[in-house]
């Protein structure tokens, strides 16, 4: 963790989007399910990460974790079902950063700030209160 394999400098890379320095326009709880990292598996990723808890336990993590690109859909389709009432035709562009693991059965709680051409969105586990993706940015069409 923290390496990422890059082996490139750390300095120079962009900016974090910023989040407003106000309250969200909206916040949606998300549940994700015990199982769901078994069942996302089956998208073909085969990481024991996600299903192997001594391997989870030998890598520094508690237990399994939800896989990165599962909670970065459901923040995804919380912005889609509650921000842009299901449209998703508004969007060209997505980017987030991961900051803390999601455990399967957590509930991710997405925060939302609408601006125009642009939402801005936090993602944070309700049971840790722990930040998992930060500075997202949604950008819109127009």
């Amino acid at each position: 963790r923290g390496d990422g394999g890059f082996g490139g400098p750390r300095e120079g890379a962009p900016e974090p989007h910023k989040i407003p320095d106000r309250a969200p326009d909206m916040s949606v709880d998300a549940e994700t399910k015990p199982d769901q990292a078994l069942l996302y598996r089956l998208s073909g990723d085969r990481n024991p990460l996600h299903s192997d808890p001594e391997f989870a336990k030998a890598v520094g993590f508690p237990k399994p974790i939800l896989h990165g690109l599962c909670t970065y859909g459901t923040c995804c389709r919380a912005i889609i079902s509650n921000a842009l009432d299901y449209d998703p035709t508004q969007i060209t562009g997505f980017d987030v950063r991961f900051s803390a693991p999601v455990f399967p059965g957590d509930t991710v709680t997405v925060d939302i700030w609408k601006d125009k051409g642009l939402i801005s969105f936090r993602a944070r586990v309700k049971e840790r209160d722990a930040v998992v993706i930060n500075n997202g940015k949604c950008e819109l069409k127009g």
